[in-house]
């Protein structure tokens, strides 16, 4: 090789050697994976996706927010069997239960804005031979306000929850964050005044009346209804007091009183009425007789005239033969006196 030709081998070597080092060329998992990254971002930025904080805890370092809409003592294995199978059957807990953390008592992290039932049962499945059950949490940062709102949301639609504790908890809310101001109540709330005036009824009703039921989450919307028209005036809701009395102690010392809550709320609005005098004369119209024992319909009376009397049987109303016999027997004897 010539020396022209050495020195130019040498020169090329060199320069290579120094040229500055080429960029790798990303692979196509880097581009997916940057790419990826880069879109999450961008829609975080733009709110159209929200990070939570979702992680799995021990129940017994969760306690309930003391404005939950759920009475928790209320809870039972037998109320909550749907859920518990349904935990058993998956393996694990598909729903989270939105938290918020506790600064002011060492004994708890987190309180449950909503998820009673699923905070329950998931302890309960841990103190029965379930011990890999953790509950799963969204942890959130929330006002006491805006906690209620959103439990309301959540659990709105649910019918395991009664009207009576749904009830409970909008009076409550309305002296703790509305000022009593039932309009903003139910502006927040995306409800009718009506419809939240309803709830509020129920929840006022004086505990004589709520101890006639059996239970209060026996009440119902559709019985505050029944039951409002029977208060005033004082004289009628004096005696609607009295037979609630009455049927709350007769049914605390065993006795046998009506147990379903449209049987409580009729025989209520039967002694609401004053009795007749006796010895008046009988308006035209319809009355019905009562069983002695169960306290259900037996017997219609449809008086049309002065002078004839037409009697419908009510066998589908629950009320027994035996009852049907004994009215009838004693309506025998009203007007054909032995």
């Amino acid at each position: 090789m010539s020396r022209n030709n050495s020195r130019f081998a040498a020169d090329l070597a060199g320069a290579i050697d120094g040229a500055p080092e080429q960029p790798k060329r990303p692979t196509r998992l880097g581009m997916g994976v940057l790419a990826g990254r880069e879109n999450r971002l961008a829609e975080l930025a733009t709110g159209s996706v929200v990070n939570r904080v979702v992680e799995l805890v021990d129940p017994a370092k969760c306690r309930m927010w003391e404005g939950h809409n759920r009475d928790y003592a209320a809870l039972s294995e037998e109320r909550c069997r749907d859920l518990i199978e349904s935990l058993k059957a998956q393996g694990k807990q598909e729903v989270p239960a939105l938290v918020r953390r506790v600064h002011d008592d060492p004994d708890y992290q987190f309180e449950v804005i909503s998820g009673a039932r699923r905070h329950w049962s998931i302890s309960w499945l841990r103190n029965n031979n379930y011990p890999e059950f953790r509950l799963l949490v969204e942890i959130r940062d929330l006002t006491d306000e805006e906690a209620f709102r959103l439990s309301d949301i959540e659990n709105r639609a649910r019918e395991d929850i009664s009207d009576y504790e749904r009830a409970r908890d909008y009076l409550r809310a309305l002296g703790s964050y509305y000022g009593g101001r039932q309009q903003d109540m139910a502006e927040r709330l995306h409800v009718t005044p009506s419809w939240l005036s309803r709830y509020l009824d129920l929840a006022r009703l004086p505990d004589v009346i709520i101890g006639a039921f059996v239970s209060p989450h026996d009440l119902r919307i559709k019985h505050v209804t029944q039951l409002k028209p029977l208060f005033k005036p004082a004289e009628r809701m004096a005696r609607v007091v009295a037979e609630a009395d009455r049927l709350g102690a007769a049914r605390a010392a065993g006795d046998a009183v009506p147990s379903a809550a449209s049987d409580v709320v009729r025989q209520l609005t039967k002694a609401a009425d004053a009795p007749k005098k006796s010895g008046s004369p009988k308006k035209s119209g319809s009355d019905a007789l009562l069983g002695a024992t169960s306290g259900r319909p037996v017997l219609r009376i449809d008086r049309r005239t002065r002078k004839a009397l037409t009697l419908t049987l009510l066998p589908q109303d629950g009320a027994s033969r035996a009852e049907a016999e004994a009215e009838l027997g004693r309506l025998l004897d009203q007007h054909w006196p032995a």
